[in-house]
């Protein structure tokens, strides 16, 4: 008997240890996937390299925001395999200074001027951050097929230099609730859009100016259904 509940109590433990490392580290391969027909690619969302693309806001009683595009690129980023992109010039990051008027609990936001659309199922999402080793917490903004808005936590920004955050887009358990990317009643469109950033910033912190800076988002998505649609299937977009 003691050796049943010993071997029980491993497998419990071992699952648990499968179960967290499952969560820490999402592989855009396996979110999401009941089928083996997948067709994952790497996209690009936005380079950061518009002007008037991006606005910043942060409430007047907190302090005061400005966000530009400033030259430069992080080094250790990884070239996307775009062929229809690789003409595209990529040289600007987004940066944005808050000058906070007193410590607190304050947010502030970094938003696209027009919700950029995703084609396919998306898996993950990352982008390029400069976080300046302050302990604010970053949250991606989106809004799926049918409208509705979502916030999805990204990371903690206390760390130095450039970093990789990515942040896993969770599947729809039932197709009504969560975050819905498709439906076969509302014809084709694509089904999550990126409305942009919030930063959550730590009360003891928010003193002073802080400056934050990104740039490359991109987004891991299934296009298996688009890939391999028949040339004389018609589009339910009429």
């Amino acid at each position: 008997m003691k050796k049943l509940i010993v071997s029980l109590l491993s497998l419990a433990l071992i699952s648990g240890a499968a179960f967290a490392q499952s969560l820490a580290s999402p592989d855009a391969s396996i979110i999401g996937a009941d089928s083996a027909r997948q067709g994952l690619r790497e996209v690009s969302i936005d380079r950061m390299e518009r002007e008037g693309s991006w606005n910043v806001h942060i409430s007047a009683d907190c302090g005061i925001i400005t966000g530009r595009l400033f030259d430069g690129s992080p080094l250790a980023k990884e070239p996307l395999d775009d062929a229809d992109g690789q003409e595209v010039e990529d040289s600007k990051v987004f940066g944005a200074k808050v000058e906070f008027y007193r410590r607190g609990v304050n947010s502030f936001y970094i938003t696209c001027a027009r919700p950029i659309p995703i084609e396919g199922i998306t898996k993950t999402i990352s982008l390029w951050v400069c976080g300046r080793n302050i302990a604010h917490d970053l949250w991606l903004l989106v809004q799926d097929y049918n409208g509705n808005d979502f916030e999805l936590y990204v990371g903690n920004l206390e760390f130095a230099g450039w970093k990789k955050m990515t942040v896993a887009i969770p599947p729809s358990t039932d197709g009504v609730h969560g975050i819905i990317q498709q439906s076969i009643y509302w014809g084709d469109r694509p089904g999550l859009r990126v409305r942009g950033f919030r930063v959550d910033c730590s009360p003891m912190d928010a003193q002073g100016s802080y400056y934050i800076y990104i740039d490359d988002i991109r987004a891991v998505t299934d296009l298996y259904d688009m890939e391999n649609r028949s040339e004389d299937d018609m589009m339910d977009d009429w």
